[in-house]
């Protein structure tokens, strides 16, 4: 890894993304993170491999815990199996799932993942951007509350959700994954 490479760095939301401003501004909650690439040819599938298919089992055991919780409020939660055994393939197309989560769009420079539920809907934007030489990837998550479960239950798992993300991306930039 080059001693001059960004591990991690907060910025704001890509304006190439598909999602659109509007929304992204209005959203109840959003975070973007940003960090450079070793290799150019790693498509945006492969960065949400790098990052997401790699959890550690104790965050796993986590995500189960919370599903187990919030299903009982209504929320749609993947699989179990999608969470403890996440299947990685060669290409994906919108409408298929990705690890656990619908695709919604799919380029070459951008994927958009997420789930929507009747207290929630949230997006998971992965976003690669080229700045002359360098090639980066820029992950960022916006939700949108409908009510005010949502409202609380985004109270109660950003700061985790913000360690989380920015954790399995520094160990994916550290493993030399991304």
């Amino acid at each position: 890894m080059s001693s001059q490479r960004t591990l991690l760095s907060e910025c704001g939301h890509p304006q190439q993304s598909v999602l659109m401003p509007e929304v992204v501004h209005a959203a109840y909650y959003r975070d973007s993170y940003r960090a450079e690439l070793s290799s150019n040819g790693l498509t945006v599938s492969d960065a949400f491999h790098a990052i997401f298919m790699h959890r550690p089992t104790w965050m796993k055991l986590v995500m189960l815990s919370r599903n187990f919780l919030v299903s009982m409020f209504g929320v749609t939660v993947p699989a179990s199996a999608e969470i403890m055994h996440p299947r990685m393939r060669s290409g994906y197309q919108v409408g298929e799932k990705i690890g656990a989560w619908p695709i919604f769009y799919l380029s070459s420079e951008e994927l958009v993942a997420g789930r929507d539920n009747r207290h929630l809907d949230f997006r998971l934007s992965i976003v690669r951007v080229e700045e002359g030489q360098t090639v980066a990837i820029v992950v960022s998550t916006v939700c949108l509350t409908h009510n005010w479960f949502g409202r609380g239950y985004m109270q109660l798992i950003r700061p985790f959700h913000r360690w989380g993300v920015k954790h399995l991306i520094r160990q994916a930039v550290l493993a030399d994954r991304l």
